[in-house]
């Protein structure tokens, strides 16, 4: 008799979160952004949130918890209720490259996280102080590295801050063409911009988004985007592989996570609420003002590019040596 009441009881309680399940979302979602407002990954997250509200019927309420490069809002999201109320706009830097940055993180990239979509895929590209680029006739990136072989040392680049996408690009590019030079770390991407500008700095990578209006008005030389394909929005400009640097794949990219453990149920919806919102021809418009080239990816076809993208910045950060503590 007391085997058949808990039987009874378990189908109850399965039946109550069937049905649950089935009615959800019943109340809003919360999508944290783990960087501070104005950002580009900001402004995604509050547009994509306009039009998921529509499909899913709730408020999608956007929170900025910025902090230890974006580690302090993802752990959020990593130790919320696995029920898919809580969302995370996590990007390369909280899911490939922290984990290999700091000694401690409070969360597993991929334990801890159930992916939803990825939201965009953004190069980075090598761009030279213009003045520095004519002074030394600096057109190719076989040119910068030409320069730095007859000029050991006295080439310098500028990024956003130590393990920054910009310095693992640089070590992983003085790594494989095999010269020396100078990293010169910024509180961020705008201040090393600014010195690369004014001509403390001769070249950076910058991402293509910030980059391309100066591009465009010959305030700087772009010389190679850093993914293995081309940019669409800078169709003449080669990649670092095509400039005869090999292996060469860094990028920008951030998407949607939420706490692992959710329902496959919930998750699915979420998906399809995300994919629907990416492919709206205003947010597909702002993706590729961005310079975005993502191509549309199931949930478990992202929780892989996760893998690998861990896997590789591993090495990427170790050769850095720009271990946080």
């Amino acid at each position: 008799m007391l085997s058949l009441a808990c039987a009874g009881l378990s189908s109850a309680g399965l039946t109550t979160a069937v049905h649950a399940q089935a009615q959800w979302p019943s109340k809003p979602i919360r999508f944290v952004v783990p960087y501070p407002p104005g950002g580009p990954l900001d402004t995604i997250a509050r547009l994509l949130a306009e039009k998921v509200k529509v499909s899913l019927g709730q408020p999608v309420v956007v929170e900025n918890k910025p902090g230890a490069g974006g580690n302090i809002g993802v752990d959020l999201i990593a130790k919320a209720q696995p029920d898919g109320y809580s969302l995370v706009m996590g990007a390369v830097a909280t899911h490939a490259i922290n984990p290999w940055l700091f000694s401690k993180i409070p969360y597993d990239a991929v334990k801890d996280f159930a992916p939803v979509a990825l939201v965009a895929s953004v190069p980075n590209v090598l761009v030279v102080n213009q003045d520095f680029a004519d002074k030394n006739k600096i057109r190719t990136l076989a040119d910068l590295v030409a320069y730095a072989q007859a000029n050991p040392g006295k080439l310098n680049y500028g990024s956003g801050g130590a393990g920054s996408a910009g310095h693992l690009a640089g070590e992983l590019l003085g790594a494989r063409a095999q010269i020396k030079m100078v990293h010169i770390p910024y509180q961020g991407a705008a201040p090393a911009k600014l010195a690369l500008l004014s001509g403390q700095s001769d070249f950076m990578f910058d991402n293509l988004a910030s980059a391309a209006p100066l591009i465009k008005e010959n305030k700087v030389v772009a010389l190679a985007v850093t993914t293995s394909a081309r940019a669409q929005m800078l169709p003449n400009v080669p990649t670092v592989e095509q400039s005869g640097i090999k292996p060469f794949d860094i990028g920008t990219w951030f998407g949607v996570f939420t706490t692992a453990g959710t329902p496959a149920a919930v998750l699915e919806k979420l998906h399809t609420a995300y994919a629907q919102a990416l492919a709206d021809p205003d947010v597909a418009k702002r993706l590729v003002e961005m310079g975005s080239n993502a191509k549309p990816l199931s949930s478990a076809q992202f929780a892989e590019m996760v893998k690998q993208e861990l896997d590789k910045y591993k090495d990427l950060v170790k050769l850095s040596g720009a271990q946080v503590n």
